[in-house]
């Protein structure tokens, strides 16, 4: 039988607040998206889909624009290293391989 990994979702009012408490429970790298992965910004190291799992995702819609709407991405790595992605909602979707795509829609 398969175990599931349950974790509990955080409720967050501001983008901010859920970076900054992602932050404090270990999520510290800061990631960017690419067309094959992610990017860590402070190593430069570029992580294919099949070494990285998002583990939690906070939604955050603009009070005054649609073009304010952002998403939270909480990532670790196989290896354990943990981090964080910052999206604009589906503003590089048209740029992502079926893997990532696949990759960022959380279950």
């Amino acid at each position: 039988m398969k175990k599931l990994k349950i974790e509990i979702m955080h409720i967050y009012d501001t983008l901010s607040e859920a970076i900054d408490d992602l932050d404090k429970r270990g999520y510290t790298l800061d990631f960017n998206l690419t067309e094959n992965g992610i990017e860590c910004r402070r190593t430069k190291e570029v992580y294919p889909p099949e070494v990285f799992e998002v583990v939690e995702v906070y939604r955050f819609e603009g009070m005054s624009s649609a073009d304010d709407n952002s998403v939270v991405y909480a990532i670790e790595m196989v290896k354990g290293t943990k981090g964080v992605l910052v999206d604009a909602y589906g503003v590089y979707a048209d740029s992502l391989s079926p893997e990532m795509i696949q990759k960022l829609r959380f279950k």
